[in-house]
């Protein structure tokens, strides 16, 4: 028999800003893991205009996630399977709110396997009361004047109300 071999999985997304449900899905995964590193891009494979830079979106997962030392927060930069061998991961972690998010994250997926064979990607889904949750959406209402309290941690809602005013 083997010793076990930690499970290292990868988060990777844009996270601008991270929300309640990005950080339910984080929650989730280490349920299923032993590591999870928080993957922050600084490109986008959709054409996005960021509220918080790369720098600012990594120094704000941290300080969510400081205290448990199963979860690492870390950018990157080209190929999300390159990054992953890179740690050692076995698993990305992908989220799905709607059906409207699968075709796109099924060819990202399909893509990774055959960029990466030996990389599996794992759907979530969020508690139902994040499902129609967005960091776009997010940002939208925010700039809006809305309140967001309930959809973003404390620090994000203070950065948040710093940036937009």
């Amino acid at each position: 028999m083997s010793p076990h071999r930690p499970v290292i999985a990868i988060y990777p997304g844009s996270f601008d800003p991270i929300t309640k449900g990005h950080e339910d899905l984080v929650r989730r995964t280490l349920r299923v893991t032993d590591r999870l590193v928080i993957a922050v891009s600084s490109t986008s494979t959709e054409s996005k205009e960021h509220l918080f830079d790369v720098n600012e979106r990594v120094e704000l997962i941290q300080e969510i996630f400081a205290k448990n030392d199963h979860v690492e927060v870390s950018r990157f930069d080209g190929l999300l399977v390159d990054f992953a061998r890179d740690l050692g991961a076995q698993v990305v972690i992908r989220g799905l709110r709607a059906v409207s998010d699968f075709d796109y994250e099924l060819q990202m997926a399909q893509m990774n396997q055959e960029l990466g064979p030996e990389i599996e990607t794992l759907f979530l889904v969020p508690e139902v009361e994040y499902s129609f949750l967005s960091a776009s959406l997010v940002r939208e209402v925010a700039s809006l004047g809305g309140d967001v309290s309930r959809f973003v941690s404390a620090v994000v809602l203070r950065r948040l109300k710093e940036k937009i005013g």
